[in-house]
């Protein structure tokens, strides 16, 4: 699993994803909206929507912790091997 802080639709995020695909199955899951200095917070007092942009890409409407937390929990059918 891959994410980020600057969204999903970020260069890097991209690249990254497509260079570990040698490695194995990637799925990304990131915010939907770069969410720099927000790493750590979590979203408490609203529903977290979670849209998938296309196979194996799910943009998420939180901060990247939100998005580790869905990712993990509710979007892979299994934990991840290795987050990046």
């Amino acid at each position: 699993m891959v994410s980020n802080d600057d969204g999903v639709y970020s260069d890097g995020i991209r690249s990254l994803g497509r260079a570990l695909q040698t490695v194995g199955k990637v799925v990304i899951v990131a915010p939907d909206q770069e969410r720099s200095a927000a790493s750590h917070s979590l979203t408490l007092h609203r529903p977290l929507r979670a849209n998938k942009i296309k196979p194996g890409i799910y943009a998420v409407d939180g901060t990247p912790t939100d998005c580790i937390t869905l990712g993990v929990h509710e979007i892979l059918e299994r934990r991840p091997d290795i987050l990046v």
